[in-house]
């Protein structure tokens, strides 16, 4: 039983691993995502991030959970996820590194700035109102809505190159977080003989960048289609297909905003022309200031985790955020790179 913050994460990376024939979560997706940091951050990470792990829902998400199941075309239930786990079915999974700098953090479901992470942490402070209060501040904030300025680069997959802007800079996307790109990238980071996973390797000659300019409503960025129960955020996500999925909220109405949120449910919203949804193999984002406001940023939350916060300073009671607002933020994928217990 976990009894405080990055707890999990403790345990992942001090279990023998010998002893066990896979991890199981009872709990929401951000102890899943803590026990996948855990394991990359051991000495003998490439053994262990290959343990089964497995995932039943505790939660108030469980995205994770729910793409599991859709994708076997069974319905959402915790028995339905114990027995996906005693069958033993596997399957692999795209692991993301996000890096500022020299800081990262890994992440296998999806990464948010704008509106949904507004809605997802601001909400915290309406906990007392159950489930509804998603639905209550998610009317509030799409009233009062807020667009935010920054630019978007990203690597397209093969088929969505037509997406953006061509970027006539090079771009490094070396996993160590550098500017310039540096010759033998090795995907191990070795300090005091103990190595630790740094993220995938790439060949920077070989990625051609585009870019999307602000002001976006919403970000977000996808390895899995479901972001809860009744939320479908990347429709065409797939588990291990090495790409992530961008669905780009940009400059809109509020009524047109609300209406989007409300078609989230089955994914529909990314037919709207006021949605960008493409796949690229990596994609750095650049966030600014709010529009209308010279010192007030956004949020930037990854599987749960305020990664950035720019709309306030930090507060005693907060814990430090892993990385700043402002300085840009990269995602690279490292395909099939860790095991889920699947229904099929």
């Amino acid at each position: 039983e976990t009894n405080y913050r990055l707890h999990a994460q403790e345990i992942a990376g001090s279990l023998d691993l010998k002893k066990y024939d896979g991890i199981v979560c009872v709990s929401g997706d951000g102890i899943l995502v803590e026990v996948v940091n855990g394991l990359l951050q051991r000495d003998d990470w490439d053994k262990a991030i290959k343990v089964p792990l497995g995932i039943i829902p505790a939660g108030t998400g469980n995205g994770m959970v729910q793409g599991l199941l859709h994708s076997a075309g069974e319905p959402f239930s915790m028995s339905n996820a114990v027995f996906a786990i005693i069958r033993g079915h596997r399957r692999a999974l795209d692991v993301t590194s996000v890096v500022q700098g020299k800081t990262r953090f890994f992440s296998v479901m999806m990464l948010t700035w704008g509106l949904v992470a507004d809605i997802d942490i601001e909400s915290e402070k309406f906990r007392w109102m159950g489930s509804a209060r998603i639905d209550f501040y998610s009317l509030l904030r799409a009233v009062n809505l807020r667009r935010y300025n920054g630019r978007i680069l990203f690597v397209p997959a093969p088929g969505y190159e037509g997406f953006g802007d061509p970027v006539e800079q090079t771009i490094s996307c070396k996993s160590n977080g550098a500017t310039n790109a540096a010759e033998g990238d090795i995907p191990d980071v070795c300090n005091n003989e103990t190595c630790t996973y740094s993220g995938p390797s790439t060949d920077d000659a070989d990625l051609e960048w585009r870019s999307l300019k602000g002001p976006f409503v919403n970000v977000w960025i996808s390895n899995i289609a479901f972001a809860s129960e009744g939320v479908m955020i990347a429709p065409q996500a797939q588990f291990a297909d090495g790409y992530l999925d961008a669905a780009i909220i940009k400059d809109c109405p509020w009524s047109v905003a609300l209406g989007l949120l409300l078609r989230m449910k089955d994914g529909s919203y990314i037919e709207s022309p006021y949605v960008e949804y493409f796949k690229v193999k990596a994609l750095r984002i650049e966030p600014g200031l709010r529009v209308g406001s010279s010192t007030i940023g956004g949020i930037i939350d990854s599987d749960g985790e305020v990664l950035a916060r720019g709309d306030r300073s930090q507060t005693k009671e907060e814990p430090e955020h892993l990385m700043a607002y402002g300085p840009p933020i990269q995602l690279m994928v490292d395909q099939g790179l860790a095991t889920i217990f699947s229904p099929r």
